[in-house]
């Protein structure tokens, strides 16, 4: 069974940076194009950014220029570096496949941003 874990989260003042982890145990992650997805509290889940098997990368334009994706295929693990953090981006964060969540989403791992 695929299992998600997501880390690295935790209370960061604005302007401060956080780097997120994800791993992927019982399956095939490093065949897909991963994403890394947030869900503020009274709101829709929202891909953040994503990232092909070959390294091709695309942002929400709320992030461009903050975040950056990245991957370990061997580690089968998919990396968020957040830099600035703003308030706005206090959500709880989660990884899944893209364009299509394909897989169980893991428990998610809160970031929260203070002004």
């Amino acid at each position: 069974q695929v299992q998600l874990v997501e880390s690295g989260g935790g209370l960061v003042q604005a302007g401060g940076s956080l780097r997120l982890s994800c791993t992927a145990s019982g399956s095939r992650f490093s065949l897909n194009a991963v994403g890394w997805y947030r869900q503020a509290p009274g709101k829709q889940r929202d891909l953040v950014a994503a990232i092909t098997r070959g390294g091709i990368t695309n942002y929400a334009d709320s992030v461009k220029g903050r975040f950056t994706i990245s991957r370990d295929n061997a580690e089968n693990t998919v990396y968020l570096q957040m830099n600035s953090l703003k308030p706005e981006d206090t959500a709880v964060y989660y990884c899944n496949t893209d364009p299509i969540p394909l897989l169980g989403w893991g428990k998610g791992t809160l970031v929260t941003v203070a002004s």
